[in-house]
Formats: C-alpha cells, sequence, structure tokens
C-alpha cells in the first residue's frame, strides 16, 4: 500500500461514512488498529490467514 493504512481509512470515511473496511494485518491491535475500529472500521483479521478464515471475515463484514 503507498500510503499508511490509517490514514487511507480515514480518507475513506471523509468520503463515504458508510465504508466497509477489513483491516488485514500482521500486528496485533495496536494503538492505530484500535483506533479505526473505533471509528467505524468493519473488521479485523490478523496475518497469516487462509483463504478460508479470509473469506467468512469478508461475508461477515458484508452481512453486517
Amino acid at each position: 500500500m503507498p500510503h499508511n493504512g490509517g490514514a487511507t481509512f480515514f480518507q475513506l470515511k471523509k468520503i463515504n461514512a458508510n465504508v466497509k473496511v477489513l483491516i488485514a494485518s500482521g500486528y496485533a491491535k495496536d494503538g492505530q488498529i484500535r483506533k479505526m475500529i473505533e471509528r467505524g472500521c468493519s473488521g479485523f483479521i490478523q496475518k497469516p490467514f487462509g483463504i478460508n478464515e479470509l473469506s467468512q471475515k469478508i461475508m461477515k463484514v458484508l452481512n453486517e
């Protein structure tokens, strides 16, 4: 990603407050990830993950 994931998320929220975003990170839920979740991020998935776990998370986010 050419930009910071947090900055990208906050720009997306400015464009569309209802945007659904699933964060994928190799880091634990650190301060920035926690802040994004508190400000309306749809979900978080910890790397590494398999295709089945990813598809389940995506379906959960889309169905909420």
